[in-house]
């Protein structure tokens, strides 16, 4: 945790909500990170949102809800409404319910919304997905059944996959012959190396969106070096890959 983001948490909780926040941080960190499309927007938005007084909101998770209602604030805030298919609430809906795993009770309130509203918002923000932009993607993934159900959820979110490499290098050859305007990969390549590692040696040439599939998505939003502004955890639900993979195309290459 950096010393600027550790000196705002001591002053936005107490004894009794300090596990419960700790605990929601990476989650708060993945939310914002996806939403402003860099590590470093995102990591400041929770950086601001920890310097407000973070009320717990209602439920068992509510620590959890109280910091992504003080990011949803910060962003509403920080960055300008996005020109595109979908305004800025309805990306923040579909982040929540996809990615973070809420329902559309729970996204209500983060937002502060009538559920009755969040409801209709969410359903056209959903039926609007298909209509972004394609991006021509290629996956890194060494074992062959994922690899294909992650090809079929790409491709009938409209996409086209230019390539699936198993290993780092044949990760690297690819991107470099076939520009690729997204790259989706797993961390573990197993002995074919490191998805990371292959990601990284990508965008030091290429400046594209990469979204990391990993069964420990905490692992990689620590928030104490460089790491991913989008995230997915395995076993992923459709819903979460296409929003995901939404967001990375319409936000841009990271920072």
């Amino acid at each position: 945790m950096s010393g600027a983001m550790s000196g705002a948490m001591s002053g936005a909780m107490n004894d009794d909500n300090r596990a419960a926040l700790l605990a929601a941080l990476p989650y708060a960190r993945r939310f914002a990170r996806a939403l402003a499309g860099t590590q470093l927007a995102g990591d400041a938005m929770v950086a601001d949102a920890l310097r407000e007084s973070v009320i717990a909101l209602p439920g068992p998770a509510g620590v959890r809800l109280g910091l992504l209602a003080a990011v949803a604030r910060c962003a509403a805030a920080a960055m300008a409404q996005h020109a595109g298919p979908l305004t800025r609430q309805e990306r923040m809906l579909l982040l929540l319910t996809a990615l973070e795993g809420l329902d559309i009770a729970a996204a209500a309130l983060v937002l502060g919304l009538p559920v009755r509203e969040a409801e209709g918002m969410l359903h056209r923000a959903r039926e609007r997905l298909r209509a972004a932009s394609a991006a021509r993607v290629l996956i890194i993934e060494d074992e062959p059944i994922i690899a294909m159900d992650l090809q079929l959820l790409v491709e009938s979110a409209g996409h086209h996959v230019v390539g699936i490499a198993a290993s780092e290098e044949e990760a690297v050859a690819i991107a470099e012959r076939e520009r690729p305007g997204l790259v989706l990969a797993d961390v573990n390549l197993g002995q074919g190396g490191n998805g990371a590692a292959a990601a990284a040696r990508i965008l030091a040439r290429h400046a594209t969106p990469v979204i990391f599939v990993t069964a420990y998505p905490e692992r990689l939003l620590t928030g104490l070096s460089v790491e991913p502004a989008f995230v997915i955890a395995k076993p992923f639900e459709p819903t979460a890959l296409a929003v995901a993979t939404f967001q990375a195309v319409t936000r841009g290459p990271p920072a």
